[in-house]
């Protein structure tokens, strides 16, 4: 199978775009609005609707007893200048926050760092400017391309957040007990590379703290 297959890089995205539209276009009037903007992690590639990282993460939300609409703006096969191009059109007036991961598609690929860093902060600039509050979710690069590769790609997250004072959780992947995905497969799809219901479970656990943050900050 293709590294293009086995990210989810097919008609899932016509799909994906489809649903953005319809969802956003549906949202009632919570409190607080965030999109879940990235790629296949995020859109739910293999997993029956219900247990995805943004209908868990709209239920731990709910369970802290936020009043919370979490969209899902993934798209499978996305790289971060897929982000960038329709991130404007995202971005409606009703959006209060915005969870960007993005930038597992570029590595798989092998596209340079330095562009995809661009692209992430083009994205979060464009957040900004409309007063829009991120969270940006890092991603960690393999080690086939060289440690020059993969020190300035792991770093680029952190690097657009502090540039632009935006809420950082280093990694997607935090919840799971181990980064190599040789030792995840009670947590993982048969691809080996999306994690199942389970996975995305401890995936939201980890990172519900850091959603907490970032509507603390929408609601400052």
């Amino acid at each position: 199978m293709s590294i293009a297959s086995q990210y989810g890089i097919s008609t899932w995205r016509s799909k994906a775009l489809a649903l953005v539209f319809g969802l956003i276009g549906s949202v009632s009037a919570a409190e607080t609005t965030i999109v879940a903007f990235g790629d296949s992690l995020i859109h739910g590639f293999g997993l029956p609707q219900g247990d995805g990282f943004v209908p868990q993460m709209q239920a731990w939300l709910t369970a802290q007893g936020k009043d919370v609409t979490v969209i899902n703006g993934g798209v499978s096969g996305d790289t971060t200048m897929g982000g960038l191009s329709r991130v404007a059109w995202t971005l409606t007036p009703e959006v209060d926050a915005m969870i960007v991961t993005l930038g597992g598609n570029d590595f798989l690929r092998g596209l340079d760092p330095a562009a995809s860093k661009a692209n992430i902060a083009g994205i979060v600039e464009t957040a900004k400017a409309q007063g829009v509050e991120v969270l940006l979710t890092g991603m960690q690069a393999p080690g086939n391309y060289g440690p020059d590769y993969k020190a300035a790609f792991d770093a680029l997250y952190g690097e657009v957040a502090v540039a632009n004072d935006t809420l950082l959780a280093e990694s997607y992947f935090a919840g799971l007990p181990s980064e190599d995905p040789a030792e995840l497969g009670a947590l993982m799809q048969a691809d080996g590379i999306h994690p199942n219901r389970e996975g995305v479970s401890l995936i939201v656990e980890a990172l519900g703290p850091h959603v907490l943050e970032l509507i603390a900050r929408v609601e400052d």
